[in-house]
């Protein structure tokens, strides 16, 4: 009977680590995508290295080798590859707990930082346009303003008169009438969003976590069985 649950329980680890690897495979090439069809990477210029795209990109590669570690691990019943995937997953359950209480509690002190990146973003997308090279942050307000169907930071008098079209709905911007443009602000507009999404930001996290310890406890009690067996890989 113990032997039939530790079976199960190898090739449900298998499985799962397999999916997992699937997965980061295809959060790896959706970055990869992104860095080479999108240029949003400005709006924050203090943190233009962590992008959306280079984001999945570095998420991507991380489930990869850590469920690769798994399955692996799971199918040779190798005690090293095994205790090194439980200790990945313990270092990145700590890690995303840590990140999660540091947004919580310098909340205020993120907001204000974001407010005075996008403003920054906005000055640079109005001096690259002055020097004719307005598709440094051009494409990163379209997107924006576009989306969620606002203009500039409060309101469209951030852009002054270089008030770009996506500002305005296609129907107004195309006709030859003085176009109407979208009145609030995108900074609201984000804050709003990223409000609306908090709680499923927030469970998403928690299941994460969930997943990780099942898969800890899993990985620590095969490791124990090839242990007492003598079987696999001896660190």
């Amino acid at each position: 009977m113990a032997q039939n649950c530790l079976k199960c329980l190898k090739y449900t680890m298998c499985i799962v680590n397999f999916l997992c690897f699937m997965c980061g495979t295809a959060v790896f090439g959706f970055g990869v995508f992104l860095m080479l069809n999108t240029k949003v990477s400005a709006l924050i210029p203090t943190l233009s290295s962590l992008n959306l795209a280079n984001t999945l990109f570095i998420t991507g590669i991380i489930i990869t080798c850590v469920s690769f570690l798994g399955f692996l691990g799971a199918l040779k019943e190798n005690r090293c590859l095994l205790i090194t995937f439980f200790i990945l997953l313990f270092i990145l359950m700590l890690v995303e707990l840590t990140v999660a209480c540091l947004l919580l509690v310098y909340e205020s002190k993120i907001d204000r930082f974001l407010k005075q990146d996008l403003t920054q973003s906005l000055v640079n997308s109005k001096e690259s346009a002055k020097g004719g090279n307005s598709t440094i942050n051009k494409d990163d307000w379209d997107i924006i303003q576009t989306t969620f169907q606002c203009c500039g930071i409060h309101n469209t008098s951030d852009w002054k008169d270089k008030v770009p079209k996506s500002c305005c709905p296609k129907s107004q911007c195309g006709s030859t009438e003085k176009p109407v443009y979208w009145n609030a602000g995108c900074y609201n507009k984000l804050k709003v969003w990223f409000e609306d999404n908090f709680l499923v930001t927030g469970v998403g996290v928690i299941v994460l976590c969930i997943i990780e310890v099942l898969g800890m406890c899993f990985s620590m009690t095969l490791f124990c069985h090839i242990s007492r067996s003598g079987l696999g890989y001896k660190l």
